[in-house]
């Protein structure tokens, strides 16, 4: 992980500054952050911040969270384009099998979403037209859901170098770790999540769980439904708008997944002990 190109990480030098003993230099490794100008059959309809590394994942599962794609045939090719001008290789072009593309659609939710947001109730009638609630009856033990962050964090390579990264995990319902993707960008992890899953033909993820390490927003539930995950879990926060998109959803939301507690804020039917009351309730809290 020298900073190649296609590495996530790449060294730096800096000045260790300690107070009252000075300064030393130091050799370091840093998260690499570079733009990816999607295209679809040549037409621009993104750019990304992210960390390189997957990019064809991120492509596709970008496709999948925004309702073009759900199926590895809609994919005809993804290919990286060449390095030209001040590109160097960051863009990657994806060619339809068929699917028909909403242009005007596409390109205008795009690029609001990037700038200023979604909003309110208007924003989760509109994901609704694309992704049905979902309707996974599956359950799990709250013990096997407090095991994956340590899972989660034993993966986490480039995190343990730099400290800069965020990361999101795909597991079965028996906790087994299938896929796991870092990227500066919360919502790139889990599009290169949402793309492996689409390469592979997992979609639906209807019986599997997602890890989030970092706080849960609206879009990354959003996105979550597009790939049909019922389970959301997150070792931090959930927005507002997160935990009322998860409820309108049918979707389990668990946050601040840490040391064996958890806050369940929807879909606690999917949690085998969320409705135990009594001297244990507070685990749960």
């Amino acid at each position: 992980m020298t900073g190649a190109d296609g590495a996530p990480t790449q060294p730096v030098e800096l000045r260790r500054v300690t107070v009252g003993a000075g300064a030393e230099s130091r050799a370091d490794i840093v998260a690499r952050e570079e733009p990816l100008e999607i295209r679809v059959e040549g037409r621009s309809v993104a750019v990304v911040m992210r960390t390189p590394g997957h990019d064809e994942e991120l492509a596709a599962g970008f496709l999948v969270s925004e309702g073009v794609i759900s199926h590895p045939r809609d994919i005809l090719e993804i290919s990286q384009c060449p390095s030209t001008g001040n590109h160097h290789g960051n863009v990657i072009d994806v060619l339809l099998g068929g699917a028909v593309v909403d242009w005007e659609s596409l390109t205008r939710h795009v690029f609001s979403a990037s700038s200023c947001g979604l909003c309110g109730k208007t924003s989760i009638d509109s994901v609704f037209q694309r992704f049905p609630p979902a309707t996974a009856d599956f359950q799990v033990g709250a013990d096997l859901v407090a095991a994956l962050p340590d899972r989660l964090r034993a993966a986490q390579e480039a995190f343990e170098l730099t400290g800069g990264l965020h990361a999101s995990a795909l597991f079965d319902l028996e906790g087994r770790l299938l896929v796991l993707r870092e990227d500066v960008g919360r919502h790139n992890a889990l599009d290169k999540v949402l793309g492996h899953a689409l390469m592979h033909g997992l979609l639906p993820l209807d019986r599997h769980l997602l890890l989030v390490s970092g706080r849960v927003s609206f879009e990354i539930i959003q996105k979550a439904l597009a790939g049909g995950l019922a389970f959301i879990a997150a070792i931090s926060a959930p927005s507002s708008l997160a935990v009322d998109f998860a409820r309108e959803a049918n979707q389990t939301l668990v946050g601040f997944l840490r040391g064996g507690t958890m806050n369940v804020y929807s879909g606690t039917h999917r949690l085998r002990d969320a409705a135990n009351e009594g001297a244990n309730a507070s685990r749960f809290a």
